[in-house]
């Protein structure tokens, strides 16, 4: 059984690159992914933005923990594959304030057989500092309990520019204490998601240059709150000085580092705005973590930083078919996993008893949400099976036939419903009845009231609306309905009136118009023509001085009395290239080191130069993440667009 970590940074963030893109479903992705238990973190959405192909997925479950007020913000879920797993308690948040669907009691407040447990007390959730509501309403958690372990879904905030601090290390705190009471309480506790804190500096590429601009030591650098209680939680982790008190024991255990100790450059997130993937320069905060207890659990643990899809990669684990339990006052034993990880009698020794029901699933499932439940996918109601064809010359019940006719009274006419009507039409004028239509369907709800509709009886209207644009529709519009604006020229002057038509005289439809055109254009027509070319060419020579001092020269209409249709000025030519050159991007001008164009990034950090654009090497940030000289990645390129013209040049 596999558990996979990501933080996706959007829901359907992933379907922009391959392989998601070519199916572009979630059960495709999950499949791709070969996880049992998917945690993703970053959702962005709220309640209202989920959709069906996000909840009703054919064989998953899902649970989500979603910002109650911010849009696009954070945002929790966890979808478990049914085939191999199903929780028994489903919740949201780590204090346990917020309140079950459908319930005004706090999960804290539920009997102890209808809670997960744990929940920090109301003296610790006092000591936090913070609003304990605010907390867990950020979806932030999503915690589910198995017979086996208890798995914790979270996105820890991060750091910005020192804002949240007091939050960041409220949720921590709030975390190792939830954590630390399960395992108090004799329960196994799984931890993933984006914990957006690193341990030491293996797990960071910029630490040693951090740790050098800030004046810092290493014992400084791994003592800052977060890491400090971050690592207090894990075995091994790298702790100044005496513990915390309440913080003395380690009880959790890193799955992946475990499995990969000493590996550099083994990093789960990279900068977008730097384009720092290419050269691995990032950092390593998605983790999977486990009780202390469940080490010889899992056979294997990596990252997939090949799989695109979002600046985080996805992280996994997964444990043995069969695990072995400990236990103090009895001899160890050993199970089958997926007897534990469902339900009491879904498994026994590892094969199905008993299947998987929707009816037994956890109140906080999305399964159950009013706007989802007791609804079916698409894909069940193509695979169902049909309602079989009445025989033909077989009576009907009276009760039928009474219903049959109160159908047919009630039934909206030909106007409310234009697709019925058109089948009726189907039918020969002669009385043969036309193609058998299926049993319930509104043709045979017309038919029980006894009488045939005929063709001739349908609105006349409705078949105008159905037809197709062709010949013998083009003869009913006027020439004045596709009438628009001719030249740019027409913005400038007044609209002249339309001339008045003789009573006597025959109205030309739009056919006649169009099937004899005149063999020369007028000279009116050439006219306004060459006065939008030269408008454009002002328009364009105007703009462009505002890159020099120089005068524009002033705007004098074309002559065409000598020759309208001169070879050497072609109107449409000279309009396209005017307005391409009006509207074409600035130049890009080369790199120092490579010889490449530039790209162009904003300046967004507040100062005096925030807003202004600048040129800089297009190449990704090496594995030094500075800019380098002589070698395949960045150079220090660097020179502000007001510097360079639009020709690319200095």
């Amino acid at each position: 059984m596999r558990i996979t970590t990501w933080n996706v940074n959007g829901i359907r963030n992933p379907f922009s690159y391959q392989p998601w893109s070519t199916a572009r479903t979630f059960s495709a992705m999950f499949d791709i992914l070969e996880a049992d238990i998917v945690v993703m973190q970053e959702l962005k959405i709220q309640r209202k933005d989920l959709r069906d192909d996000m909840v009703l997925l054919d064989g998953w479950d899902c649970y989500f923990s979603l910002p109650k007020h911010k849009k696009g913000y954070s945002g929790v879920g966890i979808y478990t594959r049914n085939a191999t797993c199903c929780p028994i308690r489903a919740e949201e948040g780590l204090l346990g304030v917020l309140c079950p669907p459908a319930s005004n009691t706090a999960y804290r407040d539920l009997p102890s057989a209808s809670s997960i447990g744990g929940y920090p007390s109301l003296l610790d959730i006092t000591d936090l500092g913070v609003d304990p509501v605010a907390l867990d309403a950020e979806g932030r958690c999503v915690v589910l309990e198995f017979p086996a372990f208890v798995l914790f879904g979270i996105y820890s905030p991060a750091n910005s520019n020192g804002l949240r601090d007091d939050f960041r290390f409220a949720f921590l705190s709030a975390l190792d204490c939830r954590v630390r009471n399960l395992i108090r309480a004799g329960k196994r506790v799984i931890v993933t998601g984006d914990l957006n804190v690193s341990r030491e500096e293996i797990d960071t590429a910029s630490a040693i240059d951090d740790i050098k601009k800030a004046g810092m030591t290493h014992e400084e650098y791994v003592n800052t709150p977060n890491r400090r209680i971050f690592n207090q939680l894990l075995l091994g982790g790298d702790v100044v000085g005496e513990r915390d008190a309440g913080r003395e024991e380690t009880v959790m255990w890193d799955v992946c580092r475990g499995f990969h100790e000493g590996r550099k450059g083994m990093y789960t997130h990279w900068e977008q705005k730097i384009n720092a993937r290419p050269g691995n320069y990032g950092s390593r905060i998605d983790y999977v973590l486990c009780s202390a207890d469940m080490r010889e659990w899992f056979q294997d643990s990596n990252i997939q930083e090949g799989l695109m899809g979002s600046d985080h990669c996805p992280v996994y684990a997964v444990l043995n078919d069969t695990i072995t339990i400990s236990a103090s006052d009895a001899s160890p034993r050993h199970v089958q996993l997926l007897d534990i990880m469902n339900p009491l009698g879904y498994f026994f020794e590892g094969k199905r008893r008993k299947d998987w029901s929707v009816k037994e699933i956890p109140a906080f499932s999305a399964k159950l949400l009013p706007e989802f439940d007791k609804r079916r996918s698409i894909k069940d109601m193509f695979t169902k099976k049909p309602v079989p064809k009445a025989i033909a010359g077989d009576p009907k019940p009276a009760s039928q036939s009474e219903s049959s006719q109160h159908e047919t009274a009630t039934f909206p006419g030909p106007q409310a419903a234009p697709a019925t009507a058109h089948h009726v039409t189907d039918s020969a004028d002669d009385g043969t009845p036309g193609p058998e239509a299926a049993p319930g369907s509104q043709v045979d709800i017309r038919k029980s009231s006894g009488k045939k509709r005929k063709s001739f009886e349908t609105d006349p209207v409705q078949h105008v609306k159905r037809q197709k644009s062709g010949a013998s529709s083009s003869t009913t519009s006027t020439s004045e309905s596709a009438k628009g604006q001719q030249s740019l020229k027409g913005f400038f002057k007044p609209k002249s009136p339309a001339p008045t038509r003789p009573t006597d005289e025959p109205r030309l439809n739009d056919d006649h118009v169009t099937a004899n055109p005149p063999a020369t254009p007028s000279h009116e027509s050439v006219q306004d023509e060459l006065y939008s070319v030269a408008l454009a060419q002002t328009i364009a020579a105007s703009l462009a001085s505002t890159a020099s001092p120089r005068t524009p020269p002033p705007f004098s209409p074309p002559s065409t009395t000598n020759n309208p249709r001169s070879p050497s000025l072609s109107p449409a030519t000279a309009a396209k290239s005017s307005w391409s050159s009006l509207f074409t991007k600035p130049r890009p001008p080369v790199c120092e080191g490579h010889s490449e164009p530039c790209k162009r990034m904003l300046t967004r950090k507040k100062g005096e130069n925030q807003g202004r654009w600048f040129w800089m090497c297009a190449r990704p940030l090496g594995p030094s993440g500075g800019k380098e000289k002589g070698t395949q990645w960045r150079c220090g390129t660097f020179v502000w667009c007001s510097d360079v013209g639009r020709n690319g040049e200095g």
